[in-house]
C-alpha cells in the first residue's frame, strides 16, 4: 500500500461520517448555504485562505508552500439533485425533492480529506487552489464562477476534476484523452398556429400536429446531417399543448436536450434544429420560435495532462486498477467550462462499484472510494507542485 494511503486511512471513519451528514442535508444549485459554510470551516481549520461567495455559494481554499511559481486547481462539485431518494440507507436525505443522487457529497468529502492531508504534510512547492463549485447539476455553476473571476483571482496552470461512476469496479481509475463527456444544450421550440374547435380542423392550424411533425423531422438531423462516425443525440423530452380533447391548440411548447462529443457537430445540430423547426412549421402555415435556453460545452481533456494524471494513478495503485482509454460518455459535466477557459487539465472517473446509476432514486455514493480518491488528489498535487 502506498504511504499516502496508509497515512490517510485512520481519518476515513470520520470523513465517512462527514459525507453521510452532507447526504442527509442536500442542497440544490446556488442554495448550498450549509454545505458552503461547512466546507469553508474545514478549510480554515486546516490553514487555507478561504474565499466565499463566488457564484453565490462557491468556496475556494488556497494554500501556498515554498517559493514555487506553479499553481494547481482541483475542483469538486457540491450541489444535490431536485429529486426524492429511496435508497433506504440510514443516512438517506431528510428532505423530499433534494437528494445527493450524483455523489457530489462524496466528491466534496474526497477533496476536503485531501485538503487536510496536504495542509498537514505541506510536501509541495507552489500554490494549491481547491475549488468547491455550486450548481453543477444546472450545468452552468462552473460558468458563473468563471464569470465571477475565478481564474483571474485564482490563476491555475492546470485544472483537474473527478466523478464517481457506478458499474465500474470500486476504486478503479478511468482516463480518456480528448473528448470525454458531451456538450449539452437545452432548446425550447414554441409552435404558434390557429386554435379552434376539434370538430372543425379546416379552420385551424393545429400547433400540436405541427410540433409532432417537427419532432419526427428533428430525428433526421442525426441520421442524415451528422457523419455516422460522430456521436450526437437530439431528445425531445417534452411536448405540451393544452388539456381538453375537443380543442385544437394554437400553441405547443417543445423542450429538447441536445448532445454531442464534437464542438463542430454541436454547432451543426443547433443550426439544423433552428432550420428544421422553422421550415417545418412554415410548411403547415404555422410559426416556430426556437430559443437556446442554456448550454454546456464538450468536456475535452488535454493529452499531456491526461498522461500526467495516468502517471499519478500508476504510482498510487496497481496497473489492473487503471483504464487509460475509457469510453466517452454522452452525459455532460460543467467542469467543461473550466477546461474551455483553461484547456490545460483533465477529468477522470473513479469506480463506485455495483449499484444504481447516478440520478437514480436508489443511488448512494460508495464510501470505500474516499480513501483512494483522496490519496490520488494528494499525490497529484505533490507531483504537480514538486
Amino acid at each position: 500500500m502506498h504511504a499516502i494511503l496508509q497515512e490517510i486511512q485512520p481519518s476515513i471513519a470520520d470523513w465517512t461520517i462527514f459525507r453521510r451528514d452532507l447526504h442527509q442535508h442536500p442542497e440544490t444549485g446556488f442554495a448550498e448555504h450549509r454545505t458552503s459554510r461547512l466546507v469553508a470551516e474545514k478549510l480554515k481549520e486546516f490553514g487555507y485562505e478561504v474565499d466565499q461567495g463566488m457564484a453565490k455559494t462557491g468556496v475556494v481554499g488556497t494554500l501556498k508552500c515554498g517559493n514555487g511559481s506553479k499553481t494547481l486547481g482541483i475542483r469538486a462539485d457540491i450541489d444535490a439533485l431536485p429529486m426524492t431518494e429511496n435508497s433506504g440507507k440510514p443516512w438517506a436525505s431528510q428532505h423530499t425533492e433534494k437528494f445527493h443522487g450524483c455523489g457530489h457529497d462524496g466528491h466534496t468529502t474526497i477533496l476536503l480529506c485531501a485538503a487536510e492531508f496536504l495542509a498537514r504534510r505541506r510536501n509541495f512547492n507552489g500554490t494549491l487552489n481547491l475549488i468547491f463549485q455550486p450548481a453543477e447539476e444546472l450545468l452552468y455553476g462552473g460558468r458563473v464562477m468563471l464569470e465571477d473571476g475565478l481564474l483571474e483571482k485564482f490563476p491555475c496552470d492546470a485544472l483537474f476534476g473527478l466523478h464517481n461512476m457506478p458499474g465500474m469496479p470500486v476504486g478503479t481509475f478511468h482516463f480518456r484523452k480528448q473528448a470525454m463527456m458531451a456538450s449539452c444544450d437545452t432548446v425550447h421550440i414554441t409552435v404558434s398556429g390557429t386554435g379552434g374547435h376539434g370538430a372543425i380542423p379546416e379552420k385551424t392550424v393545429d400547433a400540436t400536429l405541427v410540433a409532432c411533425q417537427i419532432a419526427v423531422a428533428l430525428q433526421t438531423i442525426v441520421s442524415r446531417n451528422v457523419t455516422p462516425f460522430a456521436q450526437a443525440v437530439i431528445t425531445v423530452g417534452s411536448i405540451h399543448s393544452g388539456e381538453a380533447p375537443n380543442i385544437i391548440n394554437e400553441k405547443a411548447v417543445m423542450k429538447l436536450s441536445v448532445r454531442s462529443l464534437d464542438p463542430q457537430v454541436r454547432q451543426l445540430l443547433l443550426k439544423r434544429i433552428d432550420e428544421v423547426a422553422r421550415l417545418q412549421a412554415e410548411s403547415f402555415n404555422a410559426v416556430a420560435k426556437v430559443e437556446h435556453i442554456n448550454g454546456c460545452p464538450v468536456l475535452i481533456n488535454d493529452d499531456a495532462q491526461t498522461e500526467f494524471a495516468i502517471s499519478v494513478a500508476r504510482e498510487l495503485v496497481d496497473e489492473s486498477q487503471i483504464c487509460t482509454d475509457a469510453s466517452a460518455l454522452m452525459g455532460s459535466e460543467d467542469f467543461a467550462f473550466m477546461l474551455e477557459a483553461n484547456p490545460n487539465g483533465a477529468y477522470l472517473m473513479v469506480g463506485n462499484g455495483p449499484g444504481p446509476m447516478v440520478h437514480n432514486p436508489g443511488y448512494d455514493f460508495n464510501d470505500e472510494i474516499i480513501l483512494p480518491a483522496a490519496a490520488y488528489w494528494c499525490l497529484l498535487a505533490e507531483r504537480y507542485l514538486q
